[in-house]
């Protein structure tokens, strides 16, 4: 059983830059793949980033890569996003997920813990 809990978000300009934490209970975070992400108004939720459990492996989405940089700190039981170049399009809330599978990541069916958000919105 994993509890994730995220926060960071906030309201900024575009261009601006935010780190999103997500803070994992428990004694086996290390034990997980994690993952980002996002789901819009009116959209589906959408893959932004993975990270593996050793944090060797990186994936990003199209959308956010050069911008965007997923890291961990097991350690800390915590998992983060940094966000710079923020633009309108990535207002979204964001969702950090644990997985026990280490491939196929980007799909959310392999997720099997989930936190319940943090609002992230970028004005024009």
């Amino acid at each position: 059983q994993v509890h994730l809990v995220e926060s960071g978000g906030g309201l900024v300009q575009a261009g601006d830059s935010l780190r999103l934490s997500c803070a994992a209970s428990g004694r086996t975070f290390s034990s997980f793949s994690m993952g980002w992400f996002r789901q819009a108004p009116g959209k589906e939720r959408e893959f932004v980033a993975a990270i593996s459990w050793s944090g060797e492996d990186t994936a990003y989405s199209d959308s956010v890569k050069g911008r965007f940089i997923v890291s961990r700190d097991n350690a800390k039981n915590t998992v983060y996003l940094q966000m710079n170049s923020l633009k309108p399009e990535d207002t979204a809330v964001y969702y950090c997920a644990a997985a026990t599978l280490t491939s196929e990541l980007a799909y959310g069916h392999v997720y099997n813990y989930w936190g319940q958000g943090t609002q992230v919105t970028v004005s024009s």
